[in-house]
């Protein structure tokens, strides 16, 4: 029987916060601080993304009420401790993912600092921005070879929703059946290139980082669960009531972020490249043309039904009682900050759909293939002139590395396959399928 280790911070930590933050009066100038995630990409639209264009700041001086504002950008790791600072009243707008969104509800509320959700920054319709990986090296194939391994997450986070759900669907006993490691994404990518943990769950853009850089390899694909993660974006209730239109700035300039992310999605990789360290083909990986996260402000329907089903989650892990996720979410400010008509369009906007994709050296735009064999023939002619191929998930849609998938061949189709064992259930449903190397997949295309 195992026992959850905990290594790293807590999930929620009331931290000290030098830097000067919250509501400042008005008058002679005005401080608004932002709290974002510069290397959770999925929130690029409400931070690094945002901060690059300067969009914000463009709006705020467009507001002419007799006010210099100066916004404060405070960075960090994950949303907790985003959290900690908007309850100490020095945060007044912050961006973080599902879980760490209800954390904040539920804190705010202890607290009596309330907080609300005020728009989306991006989502996936079936859970594919968490992802659980494993050494490259690593022998496990399945959820069932975790069972009394190592598992490293973040505790509270979406990605350990992820591991959590999953491991039920599998019948293991998320807390007995494995030891789990509660630690900061950089920490648990550490331990799992040391060997000091079997695998890894965590949330946009490691995953997809350890495994461009061939430091990882995919277990289990989030988007197996066909459940919506989003992060989004919330703001102190008290700020929003005396200071609406400076919300409604944000809201503004975060529309203008998502629209230049969807209508020049390179530059926009590029952009958030050069700010985080990141790798771009990492970065398009995820926010890309076609990549695994759609970038929407809009709070839509479904992600809120999927927010009341994390709930259970928190609760049964101990990190939150109920919340009130219908008092927590306020579209108000986002319907007025993008026009009632704008915002029903949004609303009812789909994801683009999923494709196949190359990105040669020196262009400002990617290839897009209508299969992945078509992908395969231009890789197998181009091998020496591409950044990066991308292929997706048969099954569920997810964007990935070409060279780094699971590829089966079923007669003259050529499949991608996030994970291996997404991989075998196709092939245990089709006769004659099997799995084949990236080599041997480009060799049968060209």
């Amino acid at each position: 029987m195992k026992r959850t280790a905990v290594a790293g911070s807590a999930v929620v930590l009331l931290l000290p916060l030098s830097a000067c933050g919250g509501d400042a009066e008005a008058g002679s100038g005005s401080t608004v601080t932002v709290g974002y995630q510069s290397r959770t990409i999925n929130t690029v639209t409400a931070g690094t993304l945002l901060r690059s264009l300067g969009s914000f700041e463009k709006q705020l001086n467009a507001l002419h009420d007799g006010v210099r504002y100066k916004v404060s950008w405070q960075d960090y790791a994950t949303g907790a401790p985003i959290t900690a600072q908007m309850t100490a009243g020095k945060i007044d707008i912050g961006s973080m993912g599902d879980f760490p969104l209800l954390i904040n509800a539920a804190r705010g509320k202890q607290l009596n600092r309330p907080t609300r959700l005020v728009s989306v920054t991006g989502y996936n319709l079936r859970g594919g921005l968490n992802t659980i990986v494993t050494a490259p090296g690593s022998k496990l194939a399945s959820l069932a070879d975790l069972t009394g391994r190592k598992v490293s997450t973040s505790v509270g986070s979406a990605a350990d929703g992820t591991l959590v759900r999953a491991l039920r669907r599998a019948g293991i006993d998320p807390e007995r059946g494995i030891e789990k490691l509660n630690q900061q994404p950089a920490v648990g990518a550490s331990a799992l290139s040391a060997g000091s943990t079997d695998a890894l769950s965590q949330f946009v853009a490691w995953p997809g980082l350890l495994t461009y850089q061939g430091k990882a390899k995919a277990l289990y694909d989030g988007a197996r669960l066909n459940l919506p993660t989003f992060h989004g974006v919330t703001a102190r209730e008290d700020f929003a009531e005396r200071r609406p239109a400076v919300l409604e700035a944000f809201l503004k300039a975060q529309a203008e972020a998502t629209d230049y992310l969807n209508e020049h999605p390179v530059d926009a990789a590029e952009k958030v490249a050069k700010a985080t360290g990141l790798p771009a083909e990492v970065v398009y990986l995820y926010n890309g043309a076609h990549g695994i996260a759609t970038f929407d402000p809009a709070i839509k329907p479904r992600l809120v039904a999927a927010l009341k089903q994390d709930v259970s989650i928190l609760k049964s892990a101990r990190l939150t009682g109920d919340v009130d996720v219908d008092s927590f979410v306020d579209d108000r400010y986002v319907k007025k900050a993008l026009g009632p008509a704008a915002y029903a369009d949004r609303l009812a906007a789909r994801p683009a759909p999923a494709a196949s994709e190359a990105w040669p050296k020196g262009a400002s735009k990617t290839v897009t293939f209508n299969s992945p064999s078509a992908l395969l023939r231009y890789v197998a002619g181009h091998r020496d002139a591409l950044r990066a191929a991308y292929v997706p998930d048969t099954t569920t849609g997810t964007l990935w590395f070409a060279d780094k998938a699971v590829w089966v061949a079923d007669g003259g189709k050529l499949l991608p396959f996030v994970a291996p064992d997404t991989a075998r259930a196709y092939v245990a449903g089709h006769a004659g399928a099997r799995v084949v190397s990236y080599t041997d997949a480009l060799e049968r295309a060209s």
